[in-house]
């Protein structure tokens, strides 16, 4: 039986890891052809080798690319769509954190690193991506914002405010696609605190279990996030399933949003 998103080929950014490497797994599994792009390209290198093992021949590629740098997002585009002959969907889920504080300790250059990193991003991926989906219809993007940027707390302004330009971003890019007659979607996921090394640091402060059990009460079922589940809803997104949706926000976030 083919996989839910057999003959997709998608280029996914930092995929070394975490949600995107999750991703990647899961796309793979289903059917789809993944570049894989990271700053750490030994990670994306080794993770090629294990779905091309798991999968076949010329499953997934590898690629160095810092989200940040534009002509890296040129070049790293321009091969991946030789190698994969085409790119159908784009997953911009590289991104940073950071402990902050509030906003009179966070400083400029900090500010200006999150915004560049999660939010310029998303813009070069859109800007260079585009012509590449044009050609390749049904194409999807799937921006990985938060749900922070939805709800504000107050020790994030640099994440906060980061996340909501992506989820904005995602919307205006849905619209200007759609503007162009193209069938190419744009969406936004929103995950809560998700079992990814982002949350080393909260481990680290107060041990694996005691953090995750601290996060967890904070989420209406009870738990931190898998990055399977993350990915699950990024398979949906970049599927034909989901034809009609586009310029939407898909929370995943066990219910935080409905308090």
């Amino acid at each position: 039986m083919a996989g839910r998103v057999a003959g997709k080929k998608v280029f996914i950014t930092g995929a070394a890891q975490g949600l995107g490497a999750a991703m990647a797994r899961g796309l793979a599994a289903e059917g789809a052809k993944v570049a894989l792009a990271d700053i750490n390209f030994v990670g994306v290198e080794k993770l090629a080798q294990e779905l091309n093992s798991s999968y076949g021949a010329n499953t997934a590629f590898a690629y160095e690319l810092d989200v940040t740098d534009e002509g890296q997002w040129i070049a790293a585009l321009e091969a991946a769509n030789t190698a994969l002959g085409g790119i159908s969907g784009l997953v911009n889920n590289a991104g940073i954190s950071s402990r902050e504080g509030g906003i009179e300790e966070l400083s400029l250059d900090g500010f200006r690193r999150l915004m560049s990193v999660n939010v310029d991003s998303v813009f070069l991926g859109a800007k260079h991506g585009i012509k590449y989906l044009a050609k390749n219809q049904p194409g999807s993007i799937v921006n990985i914002s938060s749900i922070a940027g939805l709800i504000a707390n107050h020790t994030s302004p640099g994440y906060n405010a980061s996340k909501a330009a992506v989820w904005l971003l995602s919307k205006n890019i849905a619209l200007y696609c759609a503007k162009k007659g193209l069938d190419v979607r744009s969406n936004s996921i929103h995950p809560t605190f998700i079992d990814t090394p982002i949350l080393d640091p909260i481990r680290n402060m107060f041990g694996k279990d005691e953090a995750e059990a601290k996060l967890g009460r904070q989420v209406p079922l009870g738990r931190i996030g898998k990055p399977e589940e993350i990915a699950a809803a990024a398979i949906y997104l970049l599927s034909d399933e989901s034809r009609f949706v586009t310029g939407a926000e898909l929370k995943v976030d066990g219910g935080i949003s409905a308090m």
